[in-house]
């Protein structure tokens, strides 16, 4: 199993990290060279760079109240999220594997609809496993 994992290409897990202005301010967002890549594709999706892509995400985060002062949130926790659940919906068939078709031009509740209600549909065989544990006598 380990080997799987071990065996990645070292520059995926190297750190980078970029610049950019977000509301106004200058700051720095450190991620991991994997998650980059994953930005730089979902970018390309809709014709944004990738700072473009994460000041976007960024301002409509703010503007849905996910971005409070005092709730410990951690926008690159956020990103490296969104990229998670990005590649998940991906597998899921939930967003085309085609990366020639935009994300703007998906349906947000259709793609949405796959994951179930408190719980991350990106876990599918840990989900059943535990359904299954927690249905046996």
């Amino acid at each position: 199993m380990c080997k799987i994992f071990i065996s990645a290409d070292p520059d995926l897990y190297r750190c980078r990290s970029r610049s950019l202005r977000l509301s106004g301010v200058v700051t720095s967002i450190r991620l991991e060279n994997l998650f980059w890549q994953v930005l730089e594709e979902i970018g390309e999706r809709d014709s944004l760079s990738v700072a473009q892509l994460i000041t976007r995400l960024y301002d409509e985060l703010a503007e849905a109240g996910g971005l409070g002062d005092n709730d410990g949130t951690n926008f690159s926790s956020f990103l490296r999220v969104s990229c998670g659940r990005y590649l998940a919906l991906q597998v899921a068939g939930r967003i085309p594997a085609d990366t020639e078709v935009p994300i703007r031009s998906l349906d947000a509740d259709w793609v949405l609809a796959g994951e179930k209600s408190g719980r991350s549909s990106s876990f599918p065989a840990k989900t059943r496993r535990m359904e299954m544990a927690h249905a046996a006598p």
